[in-house]
């Protein structure tokens, strides 16, 4: 009776499985032919059979982008992420992606972070967060994941512009720097010309009090006469 049962419950889970793979493939070749509104129903049945299929998830949060529904795109990549595996960087990178299409670039760098801590190497991430931290104008903070970016792709298309970014964030950082410590100079020299013009005040006024108690005094020193003078 047991084996039966046990029989029976293999049987089922393998025509569930089976069942899930075929909206899968059916899934999967749509969404090859760029056609995510004809693919996404038979992606959404084989996640909804198999919550565990990560390439079914992945797919499904990427048709969810290709039709700007980011909420749902959100929420399939989210369930998938936790068990991705082998595909953590990818589904990370790709929520990443949509939390900057949402303008919401604090969670964007934080799942490109955790992409490039899943893949050192991934290269894309190293940029789509450079470009993020751009965006929250953390401008000097750029400039390492830009160079790795680079390092990891010599021979990128986007060199070019990326070099000049960073050799135009350098220039401004630079130029700040020198306005920075003109700033300083001329405060300094404008709370010393002010402090000289309060001792040349003080020093004055001080000379007028001196003055002032020495007639003072000289006035005090006089005596009185109240005798009577008489001609002889």
């Amino acid at each position: 009776m047991k084996k039966q049962v046990l029989s029976l419950l293999c049987f089922f889970m393998l025509g569930s499985f089976l069942f899930a793979q075929a909206s899968f493939v059916k899934g999967e070749e749509f969404f090859l032919q760029n056609k995510p509104d004809e693919a996404l129903p038979y992606l959404q049945q084989a996640v909804l059979e198999d919550s565990a299929h990560v390439q079914a998830a992945l797919y499904l949060g990427i048709a969810y982008q290709q039709l700007n529904r980011f909420d749902e795109a959100i929420a399939a990549y989210r369930r998938i992420l936790p068990r991705a595996g082998n595909q953590t960087a990818l589904v990370a990178f790709n929520l990443g992606n949509v939390y900057f299409s949402r303008g919401n670039a604090a969670f964007a760098e934080q799942y490109y972070s955790q992409a490039i801590n899943a893949d050192p190497v991934y290269a894309s991430a190293y940029l789509n967060r450079a470009n993020t931290k751009i965006k929250n104008g953390m401008l000097q903070d750029s400039i390492p994941d830009y160079e790795q970016y680079l390092s990891l792709e010599p021979n990128s298309p986007k060199k070019g512009q990326i070099e000049s970014l960073i050799a135009f964030i350098k220039n401004e950082a630079a130029a700040e720097e020198a306005r920075r410590i003109a700033a300083e100079a001329e405060a300094r020299a404008e709370a010393e010309r002010r402090q000289r013009l309060l001792n040349e005040v003080s020093a004055s006024l001080q000379a007028a009090a001196e003055n002032a108690q020495g007639l003072s005094s000289g006035a005090e020193s006089v005596q009185g006469y109240e005798g009577e003078f008489e001609l002889e």
